[in-house]
């Protein structure tokens, strides 16, 4: 279908269909994928699940009456799917997540069971019969009455203070839930009886969002390996052992524990008698990136597997029928793939090729995967042996046939140190090298991420581009997906490295013919909000018209109220009552009687990884430096900006305030004034 001449616009984003992870019934004939719907007048999402067929045919809506179905998995008996919802059904509605089944066939689902604390994430048994999901609970009390009177009360109090002694409290945009912790339990869903696996134990899931990957059960459905931090005294950067229960004695045995490595994502061989799992060796560096490790339960011991090969590895990891390969996703210069890595030896080959792969599943020889590039949002391929790959859904096409959107390419130069750095271009549609653009570097987050052949929806590259600019996004030393030296380079000494870097970049830009150097921009969030804010203090005034510092580290003293402080250390290289002018040399508030160029500050009260104290200090400095800046702060919203309405509102501020300060647009403004006088 031939696309129009249609400029890409705010709402057109937001009328895209977002698509979730897929999960294969288990002959690999269908799929089921959340898909989420926006709506800007009511400014809420609704989520739904949907059938899609690996073998043709069109998608089918499974589920209709739900608001925010999620994580749905395929039985091992293959005609019904369970789910985790907040519904409201037979006149009673749920105050937590719940688990529901709706067969695949039709009808409505079914709620099972009812958990007073609520149900984070699950895994079926392999006979079908039950569940093994997450629950936090007061691991003081026993059995489920006690847990839900407590909850009862918890609820119903009257006082709204938080008191803890734990290290971590909160995280992301949350407290933690105060005095309980994530246990892992079972459902029965014919009797409905729900049985705490951890009651009466020090065992607990990890505390920083437990998900289906803290957690496997084994083929014959008698033994659970998870994830556990055997520390007193629990904090983000952890580091866990991996222990195996087993449900008929009743008896715990740790497998994996070792104090120089952090242990995650458990997954049981296809015959059980091997686990494999993400190691990472922290003794060595907390840098370290997370490898690919199998335990031979034959032998009670484990080994790195994908030692020699430097790529992080990914969870979730799946094995192959066979029992000789495991599967998962690992970045690699700007693009992110699912890799077979092959045991006996040793070696990983691409089986599905990115863009960004950001979700797969594989059940009897079909592999089904959901990615995104940069030009286009994420889509569901079925990948059969023998066959090319193919599309299942196709629920954004119509959608995006309307709009014409740019290219985007890659280009490497040289960057600090003499390495070579990737930069990725978004292009304006019909983009013409004789002319001039305006240039907006869009600088990432992290820092140790990796972004390149992607969509993104709160920074729109495609939406950046159609507003007229190239957009420039650099891949800087501390970036992923390049190996780890060039991951662990910037290690005590930030914004040095990446600095020359982005500068690099832009010497680069000036140097093309359609560059305009009078409108050159910076912007970034999280580590790309520090960096230009650490750009306005290192950077010769006027190089850049303007900056935006979206939810950016501007003080790494006051960075200690942020609910990962016991990780500024390892990066800083000093505690700040250790070494105040080593931290004070990697932190822009330090710098403040350089700034000179005006900026657009942003930032959300929610945001706890970034506390809005940041942006709040940055655009107060700003002011009393008497810099031309702008405060766009949302009471509602976290480290991203995720309602309709409030994206809305960023975007329109964002290009606001690049056309403000761009001299193109000021002079046609001017002259546009004058015609009218």
């Amino acid at each position: 279908m031939a696309r129009s001449d249609k400029t890409f616009t705010i709402d057109a984003l937001w009328q895209l269909e977002r698509l979730g992870n897929p999960s294969l019934s288990p002959d690999g004939a269908q799929a089921v994928a959340t898909v989420s719907r926006y709506d800007m007048e009511e400014n809420k999402a609704s989520t739904t699940l949907w059938l899609l067929s690996t073998l043709g045919g069109r998608p089918r809506a499974l589920t209709h009456c739900g608001d925010k179905d999620g994580q749905p998995r395929f039985s091992p008996h293959e005609h019904a799917v369970g789910f985790i919802a907040r519904r409201e059904q037979q006149g009673k509605k749920d105050e937590t997540p719940q688990f529901y089944v709706i067969a695949t066939d039709g009808g409505e689902a079914r709620r099972v069971g009812e958990v007073a604390t609520g149900i984070e994430a699950f895994k079926w048994f392999p006979d079908g019969k039950r569940i093994a999901f997450i629950s936090w609970l007061w691991p003081e009390l026993k059995g489920m009455k006690a847990q839900a009177k407590q909850h009862k009360a918890f609820k119903d109090r009257k006082a709204t203070g938080y008191v803890t002694s734990e290290s971590a409290y909160r995280f992301w945009d949350q407290n933690l839930p105060q005095g309980r912790v994530p246990h892992l339990l079972t459902l029965d869903l014919a009797s409905g009886k729900v049985t705490d696996l951890f009651e009466g134990t020090p065992y607990e899931l990890p505390r920083f969002d437990p998900d289906a990957t803290c957690f496997d059960i084994s083929p014959d459905g008698k033994r659970i390996v998870f994830a556990y931090d055997p520390a007193p005294e629990k904090k983000v950067d952890g580091r866990f052992a991996m222990v195996e229960l087993d449900l008929r004695q009743r008896r715990f045995r740790e497998l994996v524990r070792d104090a120089d490595w952090d242990t995650a994502a458990p997954r049981y061989s296809p015959t059980g008698d091997r686990i494999a799992f993400l190691a990472s060796h922290q003794g060595r560096k907390h840098t370290m990136p997370a490898q690919l490790a199998v335990f031979e339960d034959e032998f009670g011991s484990w080994e790195v597997i994908s030692a020699q090969w430097d790529h992080a590895v990914n969870a979730p990891l799946l094995w192959e029928d066979d029992g000789q390969a495991v599967l998962f996703t690992a970045e690699q210069q700007g693009r992110s793939h699912v890799w077979r890595f092959d045991l006996p030896d040793r070696r990983a080959e691409i089986v599905v090729q990115g863009g960004t792969v950001t979700g797969f599943d594989k059940a009897s020889g079909t592999l089904v995967s959901l990615a995104d590039t940069a030009q286009h949002p994420a889509q569901l391929c079925a990948h059969a042996p023998g066959e090319k790959p193919r599309r299942i859904e196709s629920f954004n096409d119509e959608l995006l046939a309307r709009y014409t959107l740019g290219h985007h390419e890659e280009v490497w130069f040289t960057g600090a140190e003499g390495d070579k750095v990737q930069m990725w271009l978004h292009f304006p549609p019909g983009f013409d090298a004789k002319k001039k653009y305006p240039v907006l570097h869009s600088i990432h987050g992290g820092p140790h991420t990796g972004p390149g052949d992607n969509w993104h929806y709160r920074w729109s590259s495609k939406l950046f581009a159609a507003q007229g600019y190239v957009v420039a996004s650099v891949n800087y030393h501390g970036s992923s997906g390049f190996g780890h030296a060039f991951l662990d380079s910037i290690t005590h000494r930030w914004g040095e490295l990446e600095l020359q870097d982005v500068e690099a970049g832009t010497d680069w830009l000036l140097s093309q013919r359609w560059c305009d150097p009078a409108r050159v921009f910076a912007s970034g969030g999280s580590y790309g909000g520090y960096m230009v804010a650490w750009m306005n203090g290192h950077v010769k005034p006027g190089r850049y018209a303007a900056y935006v510092c979206h939810a950016g580290c501007f003080d790494w003293t006051a960075m200690f109220a942020d609910d990962a402080w016991s990780w500024h250390a390892k990066e800083l290289g000093a505690w700040y009552w250790e070494d105040p002018a080593k931290v004070g040399a990697q932190s822009p508030h330090v710098f403040a009687a350089n700034f000179s160029t005006p900026t657009l500050v942003i930032h959300g009260a929610l945001d706890y990884r970034v506390p809005d104290q940041q942006g709040l200090a940055y655009y107060n400095t700003l002011k009393a430096r008497g810099i031309d800046s702008r405060l766009l702060w949302f009471p509602d919203e976290n480290h991203w900006v995720l309602k309709p309405r409030n994206s809305q509102l960023w975007y329109q501020e964002f290009f606001a305030w690049l056309h403000r300060h761009d001299v193109t647009q000021q002079k046609g403004k001017a002259k546009a004034k004058r015609g009218k006088g």
